[in-house]
């Protein structure tokens, strides 16, 4: 079989990191199999996601991400901001509207190599999360650990285009979170798995958070995971509705927006390199 090759842009932000594919002109379309070798950190390329913009004849591209295991996923906010800067680096513009499968959303510049991104409104019902049973999404009932001394336990859960749930706790180091992360991700509670949040609420404004995402593991930064953590938080009354996020590989800035009842993320862009992927 000919091996095809493809130029890409490898990005990150705030350390979670992208192969990011231009399918504006010319389908890009891997299989899993395919995917799983590109995002080997060993053997291929390496990435949390892999990306490919494509045309959209509603808004300027439509995002397109799969996980590093080969599963297509919603949405993925740090993506976004990549995507978006590149967007408006190619057409000059200081706003973008990027489609994704989680819905629309708007990208604006917000300084030099910095973009804000309107995550819309969270989705707090326990049908847009989705749950498998009606709870309050305020805090699920789900605990881990002894029945009668759980170390995690009611947790926030809400969807940002893909679901999330986020515990609040102080316990956040690598076997922790990967051992509880693992877990959680394929409850039965999540009908199509879930993104796991470890937040320590630090002050009002400031939250250390990590993150095992649903299907690419522990992250140094999931920007979905950054909205999530912030309205889980809020809603608790644990933080202000703005709120700086502290994630391994940086920071994120994220306001839900009590007007517009919309979750606004800024944070880092950054180019690590160019190449070709071979197909």
């Amino acid at each position: 079989m000919a091996c095809m090759t493809r130029p890409f842009v490898k990005m990150n932000g705030a350390g979670n990191d992208f192969v990011v594919v231009n399918a504006l002109e010319q389908p890009f379309a891997p299989g899993e199999d395919q995917i799983r070798a590109l995002g080997d950190r060993e053997t291929g390329e390496g990435f949390d996601q892999l990306i490919a913009i494509e045309p959209s004849a509603t808004a300027d591209a439509f995002m397109r991400v799969w996980n590093a295991d080969g599963s297509m996923v919603e949405t993925c906010g740090n993506a976004l901001r990549c995507v978006g800067w590149l967007l408006m680096q190619a057409n000059g513009a200081d706003r973008v509207v990027i489609d994704t499968a989680g819905g629309p959303t708007t990208a604006t510049r917000a300084g030099d190599h910095r973009v804000t991104v309107d995550m819309g409104k969270p989705r707090l019902d326990w049908t847009q999360v989705p749950l498998a049973e009606e709870m309050d999404t305020r805090g699920i009932e789900l605990q881990v650990g002894p029945i009668d001394a759980p170390i995690l336990y009611t947790p926030g859960a809400v969807s940002m285009g893909n679901p999330h749930v986020v515990f609040f706790t102080d316990r956040q180091d690598d076997g922790f979170v990967t051992g509880s992360g693992s877990l959680v991700e394929h409850h039965p509670l999540f009908p199509q798995g879930v993104n796991v949040g470890f937040a320590n609420v630090l002050d009002r404004d400031h939250i250390r958070l990590r993150v095992w995402e649903r299907g690419a593991g522990l992250t140094k930064a999931c920007g979905t995971g950054a909205c999530a953590a912030l309205v889980a938080t809020a809603r608790r009354g644990l933080t202000d509705r703005k709120a700086t996020v502290v994630v391994d590989g940086g920071e994120m800035v994220i306001d839900w927006d009590a007007q517009t009842d919309h979750v606004l993320m800024t944070g880092p862009v950054e180019i690590e390199r160019t190449g070709m992927l071979a197909i």
